[in-house]
C-alpha cells in the first residue's frame, strides 16, 4: 500500500482510476455508470489484462459479476496487486475460492429481492441500516469463508452475503449494488472509493 506520509506518492495514487474488471456479467456497465455518476474515476478492463498492468495503473479493483468461475481470466492474480479489492457476486466467489473458502450452488437461483441483515457496518458497509433490501442472484453462494475473513452481512437465503479481510482490504458482497433495486447501492462504491484513498 502507498505510504500516506509521502504526499507526492499519495496524490499520484488518488489520481489513478478504479479498475472494474469485466467478467462478462450483464451489469458491469452499470458499475461503471454508478461510479462515474458519483464523480469516481473508473475504467472497465478485460479480465485478461496482465497482472503487471494492474499494479501501477489503479488505486483499487472491483471484480464484477459474471456467469461462472470458468471464465475469470487473471482475476485471482489481481488480488495480489497491493490495492483494495471489492468483489461483487462472482467477484465474491473468486475471492472466496482463491483464499481458501468454498462456494456451492445456491438453494435459490436467479435474481430477486432479498432482505440483508448487516452485522458489521464498518468500512465497506458504513452508513447502512441494520436491515435493507437488495437485488441478488444466488445461483452460487459462499459456503465457508476463507481464513482471516469476517462476515459483514447475512440473509435468510445465505449466511454470507458480505465478507471482508479488513487487514488486506479485500471485500466481497453477494448482491448487486449497481442496480436500482438495491437500497442505496451507491454507498458501497463511495465507501470503496474512500478506502482506496486511505490505503
Amino acid at each position: 500500500m502507498t505510504n500516506l506520509s509521502d504526499p507526492v506518492a499519495n496524490n499520484m495514487l488518488q489520481m489513478r482510476p478504479i479498475y472494474v474488471v469485466n467478467n462478462f456479467g450483464q451489469f458491469n456497465h452499470l458499475i461503471i455508470r454508478s461510479l462515474r455518476d458519483h464523480d469516481i474515476d473508473a475504467k472497465l478492463i478485460p479480465n485478461t489484462t496482465p497482472p503487471d498492468d494492474i499494479t501501477e495503473g489503479c488505486r483499487g479493483i472491483i471484480l464484477g459479476g459474471g456467469p461462472d468461475l470458468s471464465r475469470i481470466g487473471n482475476c485471482i492474480s489481481y488480488l495480489d496487486a497491493g490495492v483494495p479489492v471489492l468483489g461483487i457476486c462472482l467477484g465474491l466467489h473468486i475471492i472466496t475460492i482463491s483464499r481458501g473458502g468454498t462456494v456451492r450452488p445456491g438453494v435459490k437461483g436467479g435474481y430477486g429481492a432479498i432482505d440483508v441483515i448487516v452485522q458489521n457496518d464498518e468500512s465497506i458497509l458504513s452508513g447502512y441500516p441494520q436491515q435493507m433490501q437488495v437485488w441478488a442472484s444466488h445461483a452460487d453462494e459462499v459456503q465457508e469463508i476463507p481464513p482471516g475473513f469476517i462476515r459483514l452481512a447475512t440473509s435468510s437465503i445465505s449466511p454470507f452475503e458480505a465478507i471482508a479481510s479488513t487487514d488486506n482490504q479485500i471485500f466481497g458482497i453477494q448482491w448487486h449494488p449497481e442496480v436500482s433495486h438495491s437500497f442505496e447501492g451507491f454507498r458501497v462504491f463511495e465507501n470503496f472509493d474512500l478506502i482506496t484513498q486511505e490505503s
